[in-house]
């Protein structure tokens, strides 16, 4: 059963009723008043509808919080939109990388053959990782990233140089 939090009101009904015409069109009701002849069902007594067409709004520390829960996709219920922001709008870390660095990165790749073998190199792609300030991981996002890119720019180079 779906856990309840007593800080959730459900407002007016969100269903559309005319969804099977192409068009939009909802019933009108207020707020959900649950049914109290039938206790195992979450109908409407207003409606009709089941309480997840109404829109729900979630009171966390003395303000209100307007939101349409859409079940546990999001992985969002019942948490205060401060720590929702917090947890969702933060944007990821992207790490920068000096010239140096890249010019490092790509003669090391360039010599392993844009290829990480975990047995023969483990020490050596490690000590390579410490000596640029990079982690072994973002060292490999960063081959997998570059390889095709930086393959093309060799043979067109090796190309041109063959030519007459």
């Amino acid at each position: 059963m779906e856990k309840e939090y007593p800080n959730d009101v459900y407002k007016e009904c969100l269903r559309n009723h005319a969804a099977s015409l192409g068009s939009y069109a909802t019933d009108g009701c207020g707020e959900f008043t649950l049914d109290d002849t039938s206790l195992s069902t979450l109908q409407c007594s207003a409606c009709g509808c089941h309480r997840n067409f109404h829109r729900k709004v979630t009171y966390c520390s003395s303000t209100s919080v307007d939101r349409i829960d859409y079940g546990d996709e999001g992985g969002s219920r019942g948490i205060c939109p401060t720590e929702e922001r917090d947890r969702g709008g933060k944007k990821r870390f992207r790490t920068k990388f000096t010239a140096e660095q890249k010019e490092k990165m790509l003669g090391f790749a360039e010599k392993l053959g844009w290829k990480l073998q975990r047995r023969k190199e483990e020490d050596e792609v490690e000590r390579f990782c410490r000596g640029i300030g990079v982690s072994r991981q973002v060292f490999k996002v960063w081959m997998h990233n570059h390889k095709n890119s930086s393959a093309a720019s060799s043979t067109c180079n090796v190309s041109s140089l063959t030519t007459p």
